[in-house]
């Protein structure tokens, strides 16, 4: 999938190994409470662990990555360099992993998300993510409760 962004050609494609590097450089500039190298490492060698990256010709300048289980699917992680919010990257990648999530036939996507980042649940709920519940002293650093968002997948409605 491709899109264009002022003159900057947009691609996303799958996450590899070799990326994690540069995913782990986004991923501090953009968290104040990163996953670490091993962290996306672990994920990565997991038989059903997923990843997209989006990049420009010259950079990676964003990734979503999922997990699924059975009929049950995780966003475990979505990031967008700052400079290129807001010009549908999180769309094309979340857009991504809703493919393969139903492709699987999952039944629901679940994520988590910080209170404070208002700007981060207000894109969920354009995709028709709702509150499930809160969980309590989620984050650290700073210590806040997660909200934990799912998204329902209805296969028996006709398209």
């Amino acid at each position: 999938m491709t899109s264009k962004i002022k003159n900057e050609k947009i691609s996303v494609r799958e996450m590899q190994f070799a990326d994690l590097e540069k995913v782990v450089v986004l991923e501090h500039d953009v968290f104040p409470d990163p996953w670490s190298y091993n962290s996306f490492k672990e994920q990565v060698e997991d038989d059903g662990w997923g990843g997209f990256v989006a990049e420009t010709e010259r950079e990676i300048i964003g990734y979503a990555c999922y997990y699924i289980a059975a009929s049950e699917s995780h966003l475990t992680n979505i990031a967008v360099a700052e400079e290129f919010r807001r010009k549908s990257v999180a769309k094309l990648l979340l857009d991504n992993i809703f493919n393969i999530v139903q492709e699987f036939r999952c039944e629901f996507l679940l994520l988590e998300v910080r209170p404070s980042n208002k700007e981060a649940i207000a894109f969920y709920e354009k995709y028709d993510f709702k509150l499930l519940y809160q969980r309590p002293r989620y984050y650290h650093n700073p210590l806040e409760d997660a909200l934990v968002m799912v998204h329902y997948f209805d296969y028996n409605r006709e398209e």
